[in-house]
């Protein structure tokens, strides 16, 4: 298998173990935890509470670690193998 094949698959599952995150946060975060309707609403709205904003910035914030840990975890693996 080629670099670039392994770095993807190292992005991929950086972002499953970014999106696993994000929602075990998004759970345990809220006044009400769990990921019912209060318990994500509550969540989402104490995540982005940690940024002066409400559950808006709690989305956008929970949508972004995936992201970002795709990101990171390609780009240390192509650093890495160098």
């Amino acid at each position: 298998m080629s670099n670039e094949a392994n770095a993807t698959k190292a992005g991929v599952i950086g972002a499953t173990a970014g999106s696993a995150g994000a929602v075990g946060t998004v759970a345990a975060a809220g006044t009400v935890t769990g990921l019912s309707a209060t318990g994500i609403t509550s969540g989402l709205a104490a995540v982005g509470s940690v940024v002066g904003g409400g559950m808006a910035a709690g989305l956008a914030i929970t949508a972004a670690i995936p992201v970002v840990a795709g990101v990171a975890a390609y780009g240390i693996f192509k650093w890495v193998k160098k």
